[in-house]
């Protein structure tokens, strides 16, 4: 099978968050091996990812690791500006950073428990994506793994006169 070559990523500095596992951990393999830099974002999961930061070291790309906690607007804030310093630009954000918290049945969800699982999977969006636009209104696309009513909102946020299309990343 032949493998997928995509140019346009290629030296792009792109911050994933949630990166240290699963469908993150995956989506930094799959650009590093494109030739994109990424910023490995983790929270708790500091030994994945440090292995994975390994991992893509050692065939050839880079990727530098980022912690912070994606419910804190100004941890993501941090977050951003040490991907911008570690690759003098931002050209791509990948929201990834999410899960249940806790699995419990419906009727015993509280309100903070509701409240956790809405900063981590939306409030980690707007965090990361408000931190990120001033970066890629300059020199990217917000991307991101999130419903689609929320990767309209973010890319119209980042490319405004875009009439709510992201610039295609051949366009970077």
């Amino acid at each position: 099978m032949a493998q997928l070559v995509i140019p346009d990523l290629k030296d792009k500095a792109v911050l994933i968050t949630g990166a240290s596992t699963g469908i993150g951990a995956a989506l930094a393999r799959a650009f590093a091996a494109q030739g994109a830099k990424v910023g490995l974002h983790y929270n708790s999961s500091k030994d994945a990812a440090e292995k994975l930061a390994a991992e893509i070291k050692a065939a050839g790309g880079t990727a530098v690791l980022i912690k912070a906690d994606a419910t804190k607007s100004a941890e993501m804030r941090a977050a951003v500006d040490a991907t911008v310093k570690a690759f003098g630009r931002l050209d791509g954000l990948i929201n990834n950073a999410g899960g249940m918290v806790a699995r419990q049945p419906y009727q015993e969800y509280t309100e903070e428990l509701y409240d956790q699982v809405m900063d981590l999977n939306a409030r980690s969006v707007l965090a990361a994506s408000h931190a990120a636009i001033p970066h890629l209104k300059t020199a990217g696309v917000a991307l991101s793994s999130t419903p689609p009513r929320s990767r309209r909102a973010t890319a119209l946020a980042a490319a405004p006169d875009s009439m709510a299309h992201p610039r295609p990343l051949s366009a970077m």
